[in-house]
């Protein structure tokens, strides 16, 4: 008998793919046109800033992009040898076909060139996924790893299920399996990535990476919760949140509505500014009301983003223009 992942197809998931798929609709419009060749490079720096930043490199998307075009970069030899591979890796996604086993391992080899001594083969011992100090997951023995696999890869190459159900199931499953000695993070979610962008070519320059960076936790539990009830629903919900987050912040709405005070905010960003600078600007000195009548609601209409997510609260916290609030602005005749 074939193997067959355990996983339930909930009511949530079936109203996920719907959003997402009239979401893809109209972010068709947007990243097809010549005009944002610039908007699919920035998101695929994010897309690699967001992975590497879940194993916890501390590059910026600045310093990503400096590493793209060959400048130098102050910082850790690592995390820019880590960046380095994870740019060629992405470049290669329509290299690759997903249930090849031999292109999985050539991705391996190619993304963790550098940062360990067994590239390109399973591992050959057991491996636990640490919290702290505390084991969370022990993973399958080693020597379980090859049949595992070879069940999951076939599995991918003949179930019917939808596309971003598959990825989300593979993504999962290759976690709990953990087959390689280090990189399992960052494989998981670079061939999630290349099972939707075979299914649809717009999920290359999507980063839903960043949006899972920013819901690191709830990614986490969300894992640990599948693995408890021996069922990747909860996980195939989440990751369809985060993929559906990642199109709608890409796509810019029919009818974008803003109260006066947000275009005030709109207007007023340059770069990436901090609070007090924004409300300098603006010449407002009640923090509280400016939170409420600016800052929130242009965070919820996603006219403007963190360049901290994870940490809402940080004194280093700024924020900058989308490409939805530039476009609203744009609409409105004002000059980017």
């Amino acid at each position: 008998m074939s193997y067959q992942p355990p996983y339930t197809i909930t009511p949530k998931i079936l109203h996920l793919i719907a959003e997402i798929s009239e979401n893809l609709g109209r972010l068709s419009v947007v990243l097809e046109q010549s005009s944002n060749l610039r908007l699919r490079r920035i998101n695929r720096i994010r897309t690699i800033q967001g992975s590497l930043a879940i194993e916890g490199n501390t590059l910026t998307e600045r310093q990503i992009t400096a590493i793209l075009e060959d400048k130098p970069v102050i910082a850790p030899p690592r995390e820019i040898q880590e960046a380095r591979n994870a740019l060629l890796a992405y470049e290669q996604l329509d290299l690759w076909q997903a249930s090849n086993e031999q292109h999985l391992l050539d991705a391996h080899q190619l993304l963790m060139k550098g940062l360990i001594d067994k590239v390109g083969v399973y591992r050959h011992k057991g491996v636990g996924v640490m919290h702290g100090d505390q084991v969370i997951h022990m993973a399958p023995p080693a020597n379980r790893v090859n049949i595992l696999m070879a069940d999951l890869l076939s599995w991918l190459k003949t179930t019917p299920d939808h596309a971003l159900i598959k990825s989300c199931v593979f993504h999962y499953e290759f976690e709990f399996i953990h087959p390689f000695i280090d990189g399992n993070g960052r494989m998981g979610r670079l061939w999630q990535t290349l099972i939707l962008s075979q299914w649809n070519p717009l999920f290359v320059h999507i980063p839903v990476e960043s949006m899972v960076y920013a819901q690191q936790q709830a990614y986490y539990q969300a894992l640990n919760e599948s693995t408890l009830k021996t069922d990747s629903a909860p996980f195939i919900e989440f990751m369809l949140t985060a993929i559906l987050k990642a199109c709608v912040a890409n796509t810019p709405q029919d009818n974008p509505q803003a109260s006066p005070q947000v275009i005030k905010l709109l207007r007023v960003i340059k770069g990436e500014m901090s609070r007090e600078q924004l409300q300098g600007v603006l010449g407002l000195k009640d923090r509280k009301s400016f939170r409420a009548r600016y800052l929130v609601p242009a965070l919820s209409a996603g006219l403007i983003e963190m360049t901290l997510p994870d940490k809402p609260n940080s004194s280093l916290q700024k924020y900058f223009l989308t490409t939805s609030g530039k476009q609203l602005l744009k609409g409105k005749g004002d000059k980017i």
